[in-house]
């Protein structure tokens, strides 16, 4: 298997990715390939980019958060932006709770392997081994577990769409409250 390395020139200071300081990583490609309606894990657009599924969904309801565009890290985004990446961030994890069984969600932010912003959502369910569940699944669990359950659109997309409408519920529901503090 060809994977392509990502690599990053220079740190870039609130740079996106239409200044070009980036080289493409697999979130970069994801974003593309879900702007031309390309990508069989998105779930919906939200206001500061894609949710998606994960390709493994060992856990079930795995999902990413990328940003559009895209970006080095948090702090590259003005506060306005760091904030709706945020609130994006936990209302997916909000339909999360409201579609699957899940008791918690976990949220992880790392860049360290594909160095772009995204964000990682895992529900975390009481039916997971008690000494796996109070660990992140990185650690908890080996490769071949995590690796065991690949995305399949015909198994995953009613959940896909369960929380397409959730989140697109959600967001519309803060955005009312917003609109009237």
């Amino acid at each position: 298997m060809l994977r392509i390395v990502n690599l990053v020139i220079s740190k870039p200071q609130n740079s996106t990715e239409s200044e070009g300081t980036l080289i493409p990583t697999l979130i970069h490609q994801r974003v593309r390939a879900a702007r031309k309606d390309e990508n069989p894990t998105v779930i919906c657009r939200v206001s500061s980019g894609w949710v998606v599924l994960g390709d493994q969904q060992h856990l079930r309801g795995y999902c990413l958060l990328l940003p559009d565009p895209v970006v080095y890290d948090l702090n590259a985004l003005s506060t306005p932006e760091r904030l709706r990446y945020l609130s994006d961030m936990a209302t997916v994890g909000d339909a999360l709770l409201e579609v699957t069984d899940a008791y918690r969600i976990n949220y992880s932010v790392l860049g360290n392997t594909d160095p772009a912003l995204h964000a990682h959502i895992r529900p975390r369910y009481m039916s997971e081994p008690e000494e796996k569940r109070k660990m992140p699944v990185y650690v908890g669990y080996s490769a071949e577990e995590r690796n065991s359950h690949p995305f399949d659109l015909e198994r995953d997309e009613p959940l896909m769409d369960e929380l397409a409408t959730s989140i697109q519920r959600l967001s519309s529901e803060r955005f009312k409250t917003h609109e009237t503090r």
